[in-house]
């Protein structure tokens, strides 16, 4: 039981069916249960949303048979914990998993950690702790994969907390032409800010290099209602009161129904909370983010510290995840219009929240990541969490990007939107210093997939 068990309600379920090119596209005891659908035939990512096109799922053991399994002929891409809701990972061609490539080590020397392509965040993180470090961020969900996440600038949050790929210090990677290559910020300077948010692309990432820094324990609370009025001049406040601030909302009543502050500690001793924080009373108990649901399945709130990476995910990582059943998507904007685009998307709540689950808003750094959606740009989210309930979403979401255009919104890369490629292209100034990097590692387009053509090729 986790997030996806908990936000199950009823609702049209979406497995078998392949969403358009705008719909966006895992193994321990929590591998045993996903690689019986990884392996399984039709293969479908975890919220069932989507059917992958693949001819096969291969796992090779080790660079050298991966390297032959790309120079076969065809088109390849590899498939992480298939946590995208669009076709980002999907082929026509072959799908390549790395759950082999399991590595992990340290280098206290440089400060850093070096892991498999198969890693995931949930394996990591105790494993860092135990030997005194941590990362300096984290998703909501601790089940995606390091080279994924980073891949697709996934985020996290905190002001002052770039999104996850901001920690990579290096990577090893198969281009398109079966060649191993290292690449390095310490030696490749502004050509490895484009390749870190490779988007598949350029290679398959076999080794990811991490920046890591001494462990530390945080805390967390939750505050019930806030007025969205207060946001008007005190949003810098309010998500700069935590090491990492997320606000939910259902849209109804110009409020967020919870407010989730995750402050670091310098000690073991918890932080005061005040009773009222702008307006919003704090919670008597544990919550979870949907109104009514059980917070079992959720991290530690209350105050109480604990371990950096038992705080900073929502959910906690010793859940197994489920076949769910939801599509999200998220878009984002420069931060100081984040007040803005909140009234402008909250015009359409009648028609969004029949079909929503739960909203949350959440801040990240800007970064120097070519294709992140931060780039240059210290960034809100508008992240929406739907009921699997695509024909009505798909209505929806038009709306909500023509509300944003005037924010110049980003979409998340793996995530579901409809807004025009000419239109996401206007947004990344370095798109063609990209796409010469994509002729240059993969000149024959052995990574290239509709969502890629279309999204960025087009």
């Amino acid at each position: 039981m986790d997030k996806r068990e908990f936000l199950k309600t009823s609702g049209i379920l979406l497995a078998g069916s392949m969403l358009p090119r705008f719909a966006s596209g895992e193994p321990n005891a929590e591998d045993a249960a996903s690689q019986a659908v990884i392996g399984a035939n039709p293969r479908t990512n975890w919220s069932g949303n989507l059917t992958y096109h693949a001819r096969s799922l291969d796992l090779p053991s080790g660079i050298e048979e991966l390297q032959r399994e790309i120079k076969g002929g065809g088109p390849v891409k590899a498939l992480g914990a298939r946590h995208s809701f669009n076709t980002i990972a999907d082929t026509t061609g072959d799908q390549i998993s790395l759950q082999h490539f399991d590595q992990m080590s340290l280098d206290e020397n440089t400060h850093t950690v070096t892991v498999g392509g198969g890693v995931r965040y949930g394996q990591l993180a105790p494993w860092l702790d135990a030997k005194g470090y941590a990362l300096h961020n984290l998703a909501s969900l601790p089940h995606v994969t390091v080279a994924g996440a980073c891949a697709t600038a996934t985020h996290g949050s905190g002001n002052h907390n770039g999104n996850l790929s901001t920690a990579v210090a290096g990577l090893e990677m198969v281009t398109g032409t079966g060649e191993v290559v290292h690449l390095s910020a310490e030696k490749d300077g502004d050509r490895f800010h484009g390749v870190v948010v490779g988007l598949g692309a350029l290679g398959i990432a076999t080794r990811v290099t991490l920046r890591m820094q001494t462990r530390f324990l945080m805390s967390q609370v939750v505050y019930q209602n806030m007025p969205f009025s207060v946001l008007e001049h005190h949003l810098d406040e309010i998500f700069a009161s935590g090491y990492s601030v997320s606000l939910f909302t259902d849209w109804q009543n110009h409020r967020a129904t919870q407010v989730w502050i995750k402050s670091r500690l310098t000690g073991d001793t918890p932080l005061h909370s005040a009773p009222e924080f702008h307006g919003a009373t704090l919670a008597k108990q544990n919550l979870h983010p949907v109104t009514g649901h059980s917070a079992e399945s959720c991290t530690e709130q209350m105050g109480v510290p604990g371990p950096w990476y038992e705080r900073m995910p929502h959910f906690k990582m010793n859940f197994t995840p489920s076949s769910g059943q939801e599509l999200q998507t998220e878009y984002f904007v420069p931060r100081e219009r984040g007040y803005e685009a909140i009234l402008a998307v909250e015009k359409l709540r009648d028609e969004i929240t029949p079909h929503l689950f739960v909203s949350e808003l959440r801040t990240i750094d800007a970064d120097n990541l070519w294709m992140s959606p931060c780039y240059h740009r210290p960034s809100m989210t508008l992240h929406f969490t739907w009921k699997p309930e695509w024909p009505a979403v798909k209505q929806i979401l038009p709306k909500i990007e023509a509300a944003l255009a005037p924010f110049a919104f980003r979409p998340h890369w793996a995530k579901m939107f409809t807004v025009a490629p000419a239109t996401i292209h206007a947004q990344y100034e370095r798109l063609a210093d990209f796409r010469n990097l994509v002729k240059e590692y993969d000149p024959q387009r052995r990574f290239a997939n509709d969502f890629l053509r279309t999204n960025l090729y087009a």
